[in-house]
């Protein structure tokens, strides 16, 4: 019951707009018949009659506009011939008053409603009929002359100011809802940017921590058999089921973040791991059998949060990518900041350069079963490219002379204005 009260309070602008047309039309029509009965001397149920054609009109206009045309000239036509010559002589004529008003209203509906060149019909059709009543009444011009005349052009121009007045104001309103229909679009398009953003953020934190976790997973298992001195057979079983699960979530994940991951997002910077934090991502590698070295001069430089965590990010990535692509080969990490900018580079020997301390590893078998590189997504190269970016440094990612890799990151100690930290 609410609802339909509300429906009737706020009216569409359809809604009003019919109303106020009904209600004109009706008026008109409760003026021209006694009008065009006692002043112009027609027959009281001609006046009905075509006096309903003739204010009908404009509200036919809205859905018939050619049915309410003819409609209109039709009474049009019949109400100027049918007048008394006697009692017109002080009346304005080819047009009564209430006939004019309605022909001005029809040709305003069939413009607003239709377009200019449906509102033209009415227009150019009523000042023929008008034209033509002139010509057919020769008795009444003769009468008349001056005053015929005079009302001819005073309600063609009248009727041209009206369509060209309602073609304006439709414009406006055409102008003014295409604003709008731009302005929600615009609104629905930083929305599905804001959501795109948001997705490229969680999928780079899910490269850069979840990714990274699930690689060591995956080097520690795949590893175990050389690492540990006599492991049993179900154990060493065992590791490698992990480390084929760990591979296999590593391919679901990279499918995620394909799906995630898009162009547009912009790289996001917040204050979590930093440089002081490199030595335990180390330790935890070095805990999957990999041989690390670390050589760090930092000295007393202070450097910003966004940087520190960018290197760190760069350090993880570098690191999972070696473990990845080349298990079981040395990995060697430097990290310098002077006064202008932070260096980080880790370089890893070919794939096979190195195998642990397990005599099992020089077996046939033992060779047979040692770990593979795995095929990456791309995603972190891209990943540390773009915080490297954002921060005005730069990434570079390249084989060595001897087959190995190496990852060489320059990062400005100077933040670029245009970057916000959060």
């Amino acid at each position: 019951m609410t609802d339909m009260f509300v429906r009737i309070r706020r009216p569409t602008y359809r809604q009003a707009a019919i109303l106020l047309i009904s209600v004109a039309c009706v008026a008109l029509f409760a003026v021209l018949v006694p009008l065009q009965s006692v002043v112009y001397g027609t027959p009281v149920a001609l006046s009905f009659l075509l006096g309903a054609g003739m204010c009908g009109a404009p509200l036919l206009m809205l859905t018939r506009p050619r049915l309410a045309t003819v409609m209109m000239v039709v009474a049009q036509l019949s109400l100027g011939l049918l007048v008394s010559p006697t009692l017109v002589q002080h009346a304005p004529w080819p047009w009564s008053v209430p006939a004019m008003l309605a022909l001005l209203c029809a040709v305003a509906v069939a413009t607003a409603q239709h377009g200019a060149r449906m509102g033209f019909l009415p227009l150019i059709v009523g000042a023929a009929t008008s034209l033509m009543v002139v010509i057919l009444s020769p008795d009444m011009v003769a009468q008349v002359a001056s005053a015929a005349s005079a009302n001819l052009i005073v309600g063609v121009c009248t009727a041209v100011g009206v369509y060209l007045l309602t073609l304006l104001i439709t414009a406006r309103l055409r102008v003014g809802a295409e604003l709008d229909r731009e302005r929600a679009v615009s609104a629905s398009e930083h929305e599905r940017r804001l959501r795109v953003e948001e997705r490229t953020r969680i999928a780079r934190e899910l490269h850069d921590i979840v990714a990274h976790s699930m690689s060591v997973i995956q080097v520690q298992a795949a590893t175990a058999r050389y690492r540990v001195d006599d492991l049993p057979e179900a154990a060493a079983q065992e590791f490698d089921g992990i480390a084929a699960t760990a591979r296999t979530s590593l391919t679901e994940m990279r499918r995620l973040l394909g799906v995630l991951r898009t162009e547009e997002g912009a790289p996001e910077l917040s204050p979590q791991q930093g440089i002081a934090d490199i030595p335990e991502l180390i330790d935890s590698i070095r805990g999957s059998g990999a041989s690390v070295s670390f050589e760090q001069r930092v000295g007393s430089h202070e450097t910003p949060a966004g940087v520190g965590l960018a290197a760190f990010r760069i350090a993880q990535e570098a690191l999972s990518n070696a473990l990845r692509h080349a298990p079981g080969a040395p990995i060697a990490i430097s990290l310098e900041v002077n006064d202008r900018d932070l260096r980080l580079r880790v370089r890893n020997a070919p794939p096979g350069a190195h195998r642990g301390p397990n005599r099992a590893s020089d077996s046939p078998t033992a060779s047979a079963t040692q770990p593979h590189p795995t095929a990456g997504s791309g995603h972190g190269l891209r990943g540390m490219r773009e915080r490297a970016a954002v921060l005005g440094g730069t990434v570079q990612a390249s084989a060595t002379a001897d087959g190995g890799w190496l990852v060489d990151a320059r990062l400005p100690l100077t933040t670029p204005d245009s970057v916000e930290l959060s």
